[in-house]
Order: C-alpha cells, then sequence, then structure tokens
C-alpha cells in the first residue's frame, strides 16, 4: 500500500516545514476548515480509526464525547510517552515527519474546539524533542499555529511537555497528572478526562499514531479510509518488528496484516536460519503466542480471538534459543520496578511475582509455585487503578498457557536457560 504515516522519511530533511509543503502537507487544514467541525467527528467516525496507542477505542466516539461537554476551554494531548518495551513506532513520526503530527493536531484540535494542545514526550527521545520544537516553530512562523491561523480566525497553541521516564505515564489520567506538575499516577474513573481532564476541563488524549492518520481521513474521507485493510477496524497501521529477525524496524501495512506476514516477508524471517519459537505481539502486556499460531491477523478484533492483543503493535520475535522463563522474569522487573504503587494489587502483586520467577529461574522454584504464581495473577486482574497491574497478570497468564511446560522443567530441575 501506498505510505501514509512514513511517507517521504527517507528524505533527509523530511523534519523540515518546506519539504513537507513540497510532499502535500499542510493542505488538509485549509480543507479541513472549509468543513464544519462535527462533520469532520463525523467522517472520523466512518472511518473507523481506532486509538492506536494500544486500548483501540473508536477515536470519533471518543470525540464526540469531548465535544459533546460544553465546559471550555477544552485541551488536545498527543501521548508520545512511547514508554512500552518493544515499542517504536511512533518515533518515525516523531523524528522524521514531525509536521504530520502537528497537522493532524491543528485538524483535531479544531474539530474539538480546542485551543492549547500539548505533546507528552517520553523523556528517553531527547532527539524528538528537539525536532518537534524546530517543527513547531516552523509552523508558528507560516501561521499554521497560533492566532487567526490561515487568517481563518481560528486559534490553537502547542507546546511539547517532556516527561521523566516513567512507564506510567503512558496511562492517559497519569499522564494528565503529570502534566499538571503532579505525580504521575492514574485516575479513578469515572470520571474520564472527556469530561473531566487537564485542569478539570474537558480533555482528549489521543496517540501519535492516531492523530497522524487525521490529515489522511479529512483527503480522502471517512468512507475511503474504512475500506483499508479489516474493515472492522480500518486503516494503515504501524507495526514495529523486534528481536531475532532479519530485519527489524518499522513497517507501515493495511490493519489486519497477518503475523507471518509481519516476521517472514516484510521483517526478512528468523535470522541466522532459527526456528520461531514464539511472539509477543503487541508488548510485554500484552499475552505471547506460539509459533504455531502466527497466521493470525494483527487488528483489534483477531487478536483477542488468538488469545492475545493488538497493543502497541510492537512484535517481539524470539528463537529457539529462548528460555521462556527467563524472558517472563524480566518482564516481571519491568512490571515492579513501573508501578506506580497506588494501588495494593499491583504494588505488591508485580513484587510477589517477581521473586517467584526468581526463584524458579535461578534453579530454586518449589512444587505449587505455578499454582501460586497463577493465584496473584488471578487475584490482580481487574482489581488495579490502571491496566498496569492487568497487563503483568495477562502476560504471565499467556506465558503459562503455552508454555508452561518449561516452568515445570526448571522446578524439577531438568531444564537450563539458554537464552533469553
Amino acid at each position: 500500500m501506498e505510505r501514509v504515516l512514513l511517507k517521504n522519511i527517507e528524505n533527509p530533511n523530511s523534519a523540515e516545514i518546506d519539504e513537507y509543503l513540497k510532499a502535500g502537507g499542510y493542505r488538509n487544514v485549509s480543507k479541513a476548515f472549509d468543513m464544519r467541525p462535527e462533520d469532520i467527528i463525523e467522517e472520523v467516525k466512518k472511518s473507523g480509526l481506532r486509538g492506536r496507542g494500544g486500548a483501540g477505542f473508536p477515536t470519533g466516539m471518543k470525540w464526540g464525547f469531548a465535544i459533546a461537554d460544553p465546559k471550555f476551554p477544552k485541551y488536545l494531548i498527543c501521548n508520545a510517552d512511547e514508554g512500552e518495551p518493544g515499542t517504536f513506532k511512533d518515533r518515525p513520526i516523531l523524528e522524521r515527519n514531525p509536521h504530520l503530527l502537528i497537522e493532524g493536531m491543528i485538524i483535531s484540535a479544531y474539530a474539538l474546539k480546542a485551543e492549547y494542545g500539548y505533546i507528552y514526550l517520553r523523556a528517553e527521545y531527547p532527539k524528538a524533542k528537539e525536532i518537534l520544537d524546530r517543527a513547531i516553530r516552523q509552523a508558528y512562523e507560516r501561521n499554521y499555529l497560533g492566532e487567526n491561523i490561515l487568517g481563518r480566525d481560528v486559534r490553537f497553541h502547542l507546546t511539547v511537555h517532556q516527561g521523566a521516564g516513567a512507564y506510567i505515564c503512558g496511562e492517559e489520567t497519569a499522564l494528565i497528572d503529570s502534566l499538571e506538575g503532579k505525580r504521575g499516577q492514574p485516575r479513578n474513573k469515572p470520571p474520564f478526562p472527556v469530561n473531566v481532564g487537564a485542569w478539570r476541563m474537558p480533555t482528549i488524549v489521543n496517540n501519535v499514531e492516531t492523530l497522524a492518520n487525521i490529515p489522511y481521513i479529512v483527503e480522502i474521507g471517512g468512507e475511503a479510509y474504512s475500506k483499508i485493510g479489516n474493515p472492522e477496524c480500518p486503516g494503515p497501521k504501524l507495526y514495529c518488528v523486534s528481536g531475532h529477525v532479519n530485519r527489524p524496524g518499522v513497517y507501515e501495512l493495511p490493519m489486519g496484516t497477518t503475523l507471518r506476514e509481519i516476521i517472514y516477508t516484510h521483517a526478512g524471517g528468523i535470522r541466522n536460519d532459527k526456528e520461531l519459537k514464539a511472539v509477543i505481539p503487541g508488548g510485554v502486556s500484552t499475552p505471547v503466542l506460539p509459533a504455531s499460531m502466527i497466521d493470525c491477523r494483527m487488528d483489534f478484533v483477531s487478536m483477542p480471538k488468538a488469545g492475545s492483543m493488538l497493543g502497541s503493535a510492537a512484535v517481539i520475535v524470539m528463537d529457539e534459543t529462548v528460555c521462556m522463563v527467563k524472558v517472563m522474569h524480566r518482564i516481571m522487573k519491568f512490571f515492579e520496578h513501573e508501578s506506580c504503587g497506588k494501588c495494593t494489587p499491583c504494588r505488591e502483586g508485580t513484587g510477589w511475582l517477581r521473586r517467584i520467577l526468581e526463584s524458579i529461574e535461578k534453579g530454586n522454584g518449589r512444587p505449587g509455585d505455578i499454582e501460586l504464581l497463577r493465584d496473584i495473577s488471578e487475584d490482580m486482574m481487574g482489581k488495579t487503578f490502571c491496566p498496569l497491574g492487568d497487563g503483568a497478570a495477562g502476560a504471565l497468564r499467556g506465558m503459562l498457557k503455552h508454555f508452561e511446560y518449561e516452568f515445570e522443567e526448571h522446578i524439577a530441575g531438568r531444564s537450563r536457560c539458554k537464552g533469553g
């Protein structure tokens, strides 16, 4: 398919506004300003666009909730806190195509009647911060941002806010608290940010990739967009592939492309001619799949049927040499470290799971440990303020579902870690 989100990024000057304009950039701002805000929202609803940050919530529906709230001002926040391990799909947009994101935010803000916007950027992307700041300055200079944009009586101001390296701030309410200068911790919901968000005003939080799709929807219309990929959750999708493949990277493909095609056609197959063992399809908070299940389609509807989730579409590929016990131990160390500590099931549960997994991985596992892991993860599911606890528990449950035999072998002393 023709590139939409990664268009022109091979151009070494693709982040500069003149190059973006030459490639047709910002033309959809004028087209959007000729439409009524409610008509843009209707086109987004028709498009079937679903949030690309992981939750997959229908974008047009989310916007509809915010615009129906009579309170002003309204805020638009771009979630660029790309902290899920294995995830780097937003980075090419931030560093090589920043004006596409800015154009998407301008159109979105107009539709939402939001006059202030923020890009909440992960701390580990200092180069992206420099590039975004320069791109925003260029957009102000060309009158695409600021007061009376393009002489159309539209006002929108945009700022980059850099986080401090906390994974929890990828959750939208923790992100909002961090933006306000508070400790980044998730809020109880409801109320939801679309009604009570930043500074208790209606706030839309969308992922980088989600917002980058908006100019294309305005350009071709929602109906045409809805015919790309899976009709149940359509559009172009960025898949980032890492691990034991010959060509790791970010691939723009139609939503619903199979895991097999992503791994073997686009990422060049398993390196060193090894056998594929397992794939984490959407970042470490999504359940692992064995090699026998890679014919599933990578979209928000198909992945749950396969027993996993699309998540951030961060495809982590593991070959036959990998020890799944060691992988799970490392994943749980991450979740324990990144838990904000606000709720007991996550704060205590991730630590308990990590200690048991560490014991098994070091050869000190005991009979009953697997049952204990299951009991703790069951007690965590659905009992936390945000999805971090569910992600940790769900990842473990997926690992035990497909690779319990490796845990049993470790406990029985019949196995020694070879990799991971």
